[in-house]
């Protein structure tokens, strides 16, 4: 059993996009930022850097203790790695999974995160900041166009590549129509979007959110 500990934001919904897709029993254990519960004592003993997502394995593949992973990308390679799916084992799809998984990971969920905060949230309007920031977004963007113009997925098939960048990507379409005239990315987007492992991470995401709000 793997116990998912989030809050339903791009970066925690990566994960549950995994454990759907994958079919792996799961249980949530909901971290509302918003409280600052990630500051938590108990939180911090698994992820050291106080930010979601986190998880614990209570059934390690060697057989021993649980395992705690905390970072995105780490977990999915965790849970990748342990379940043998949606990370290909043939050396190139390899690579170009994991350059896709640390792009996302140093560029578009930093890059997309600044400027919903700028946007969003600041208390006070900085002009530069949103310019930066939206602009920087759409030129990811456009890599993810230009790639998805040569291949159907980021990696050719569909692996945990497309799991980290889609959030983000969807986290962007709250601003309005962020693709123009990326059509390429459109066709990606939609085709992940009306999975039904995404859609059910995304209700199980709205659910907690809508139980906190009450």
């Amino acid at each position: 059993m793997i116990e998912l500990h989030l809050w339903p934001t791009s970066n925690g919904l990566k994960i549950s996009i995994f454990l759907e897709e994958a079919q792996i029993p799961y249980t949530e254990h909901p971290v509302n930022i918003g409280k600052r519960e990630q500051f938590h004592p108990d939180f911090l003993k698994i992820s050291p850097n106080n930010r979601i997502p986190a998880i614990v394995d209570r059934a390690p593949v060697d057989g021993g203790a649980p395992v705690s992973v905390f970072e995105s990308g780490a977990i999915l390679l965790y849970l990748a790695e342990k379940t043998g799916k949606f990370l290909p084992a043939d050396l190139r799809s390899r690579v170009a999974v994991t350059e896709w998984m640390f792009w996302q990971v140093g560029g578009l969920g930093p890059m997309a995160g600044q400027r919903n905060h700028f946007t969003m949230h600041a208390p006070e309007k900085i002009p530069y900041a949103i310019k930066r920031y939206s602009d920087e977004t759409q030129r990811l963007l456009g890599v993810l166009d230009r790639r998805l113009a040569l291949v159907e997925y980021l990696a050719g098939d569909y692996s945990i590549a497309d799991m980290m960048s889609y959030p983000w990507v969807h986290s962007a379409t709250r601003e309005g129509d962020p693709f123009g005239e990326f059509n390429n990315l459109k066709r990606w987007y939609d085709s992940i979007k009306t999975r039904p492992a995404v859609i059910e991470a995304y209700r199980k995401g709205d659910a907690i959110r809508a139980k906190a709000a009450k």
